[in-house]
């Protein structure tokens, strides 16, 4: 029996390869791939490996390679039947029964596939002819080159209404054929079909193997209501369950170990020109679940990147309504929030491939934007405004399906409703949402000491102790802002949102953001005016006797612009590391206290020796030891 290519397909979206291997091999998370011993010779070294965002596993003792139904037929000694069979009734898809009719709409799609392949071409032909000059302009004014539209298959619908239908008649395809396949409008009060798009660049959608499947078209008129056209749900095209870009992306998602999503078309080709290749863009509706099933397919922690504006922030919050039901160990979202009136189109072109890096490497966890979001409601400034914040907050949690990530999650809520109220009673937060015993994150009254071994130098060490003493690094990434305030307008936020142990620390760094709200950096008088003002000039002199002597060169005034970001960046991620480090830890030694088993300890261990890592590599800066990002 043939089964059609998209019943295939989506069987294969809805069960990872580590899913139905993982049933007979034991796997291990190796990178961004997991591997195991073969389940086809006797091996002691593992030398299987299973690739989910390619769909394949690889032996590489037999050489046997092949994705989820193969595997079932190697394994089980299945038919391809038995096998599809099998995981349709994992996956949950209905299989058709093929009838002759089934067979002949197999041919009738296929021929769709040719339909969609002709119209591409004659939009690009379109573009390069005499009706094509305005939609060349406009290209050209977008940094578009000719290179670029045709890696992309950009094209140009005229403005007659019959020009694509005329072309595609010419060609022996009956009206009825492009109707079904989205190119023209018709119904019971349009006479004449004629052709959806017109006067618009066009931009061809893709499946998964490359095939064109659907338009979206960019209005040439400003008089046209719907600037954004895309082609309506045919039998080859549903506009929730695909990503555009995703059949150029995968690869380079995979080479890079992460994948961009932003809301565009223009921003993906953008963001393509500029290196980014690993963009991909919803199809004009808001993201859904079968498009986050897509991105985290291609990597565990996609970026959203999303516009600076209001209309940014609330797709970025119905985003992280879709992303909550559906989060579990490991697979999780980052928010990267552009400038005011930026999109990625903007950015790309006018500040290039780093402006683009430093937005992405700012990116925020999926924790934060869910807490900006309930802070954004309104003011703290009575009971009932506090108590409705917890409520929002509790119903977000509820939606969180995997009990363990949902009790981190209460963890960090609690935390941080600790530091809006230092009166919330530790625990409430978790108790007040009720669930068994090991849902309530109260103190634990043991603690797995016994078992567990650190080396002194790392017993010692500020970061696994957590002194409230700053660091090294703390101070050097506040004076460097400090020499540096022109630096405030661009990482302002993200100073914002760097935690710092030191009240010192902290108070300086209220000052520096203050300082960027101003507008116009200060020079160096007026910033030490202000910290003598504040009473923190004594601060900022303790904390620059703080700073390595490998690192002063930053503090001054004249320190390569290129080589102080790229110092900085690397201090800020390392800082917040140590302190997400910190946070698993306390959240691991709560867990082994309350489960004593093996799992929850190689958890703690895991999180000692990534704390050993950073440790050493604050060693390293110590002994004069530079490390570089290539």
């Amino acid at each position: 029996m043939r089964y059609p290519p998209q019943i295939l397909e989506e069987i294969r979206a809805r069960l990872p390869v580590s899913a139905v291997v993982g049933k007979r091999v034991r796997l291990k998370k190796a990178g961004r791939e997991w591997k195991g011993l073969s389940p086809f010779n006797a091996e002691k070294t593992p030398s299987f490996y299973v690739n989910d965002q390619k769909q394949f596993y690889h032996c590489f003792s037999s050489g046997k390679h092949g994705d989820i139904f193969t595997f079932l037929m190697e394994t089980e000694g299945l038919s391809f039947p038995e096998a599809v069979e099998r995981l349709a009734g994992e996956a949950g898809v209905t299989l058709p029964k093929l009838s002759w009719e089934d067979r002949e709409e197999e041919v009738k799609r296929n021929s769709l596939y040719d339909v969609m392949e002709m119209a591409a071409d004659f939009f690009m032909a379109s573009l390069q002819g005499r009706f094509g000059l305005k939609a060349r302009d406009y290209l050209a004014g977008r940094s578009l080159s000719r290179e670029t539209q045709e890696r992309f298959r950009i094209g140009y619908a005229p403005p007659e209404r019959y020009a694509l239908r005329d072309h595609l008649a010419g060609k022996g395809i009956p009206i009825e054929m492009m109707e079904e396949a989205g190119l023209l409008y018709s119904g019971e009060d349009v006479k004449i079909p004629y052709d959806r798009f017109r006067d618009r660049v066009m931009f061809p959608i893709c499946d998964v193997r490359g095939r064109v499947i659907a338009f979206g078209g960019r209005a040439m008129s400003a008089e046209v209501s719907a600037k954004y056209l895309n082609s309506p749900d045919t039998p080859l095209f549903n506009k929730g369950r695909l990503l555009y870009n995703y059949h150029l992306a995968r690869k380079p998602a995979h080479d890079k170990g992460t994948v961009i999503a932003v809301e565009g078309y223009v921003d993906v080709i953008s963001l393509s020109v500029a290196g980014f290749t690993h963009a991909v863009a919803p199809l004009g509706t808001a993201l859904t679940e079968d498009q986050l099933a897509l991105l985290w397919r291609m990597a565990d922690e996609p970026i959203l990147c999303f516009d600076g504006d209001k209309a940014g922030r609330r797709a970025a919050y119905r985003a992280l309504d879709i992303a909550l039901p559906n989060l579990s160990a490991g697979k999780s979202l980052r928010f990267a929030l552009l400038p005011e009136g930026q999109d990625p189109d903007d950015l790309a072109r006018s500040g290039g491939a780093a402006a683009v890096e430093r937005v992405l490497a700012a990116a925020r966890p999926l924790i934060d934007i869910l807490w900006a979001r309930e802070m954004e409601a309104g003011p703290l400034d009575t009971p009932e405004r506090k108590a409705a914040l917890e409520h929002r907050l509790r119903e977000s949690l509820a939606l969180i399906r995997d009990e363990t990530l949902k009790r981190y999650y209460r963890e960090e809520v609690e935390a941080r409703l600790t530091v809006q109220n230092p009166d919330l009673r530790p625990g409430r937060f978790n108790r007040q949402g009720g669930g068994s015993r090991r849902d309530r994150w109260g103190p634990s009254p043991t603690t797995p000491s016994a078992r567990l071994s650190v080396s002194p130098l790392l017993a010692r060490s500020a970061l696994f102790t957590g002194g409230t003493a700053e660091s090294p690094r703390e101070a050097m990434i506040l004076c460097a802002f400090l020499a540096h305030p022109e630096m405030l307008q661009h990482h302002a936020e993200i100073l914002a949102e760097l935690e710092f142990e030191g009240k010192g620390a902290q108070g300086l760094r209220r000052l520096l953001i203050d300082d960027a709200a101003h507008g116009e950096p200060a020079g160096p008088g007026v910033m030490q005016a202000r910290l003598e003002r504040s009473g923190l000039a004594q601060v900022a002199e303790r904390l620059t006797s703080l700073v390595r002597p490998g690192d002063r060169w930053m503090l001054d005034s004249h320190a390569d612009p290129l080589r102080l970001e790229d110092a900085l960046r690397q201090a800020i991620t390392l800082h917040r590391r140590a302190r997400t480090l910190h946070s698993e830890l306390r959240a691991a030694e709560r867990a082994l206290a309350e489960d004593d088993n093996e799992a929850n300890l190689a958890w703690l261990r895991e999180v000692q020796n990534q704390l050993s890592s950073v440790e050493g590599a604050e060693a390293d800066l110590d002994n004069g030891v530079v490390h570089r990002d290539h």
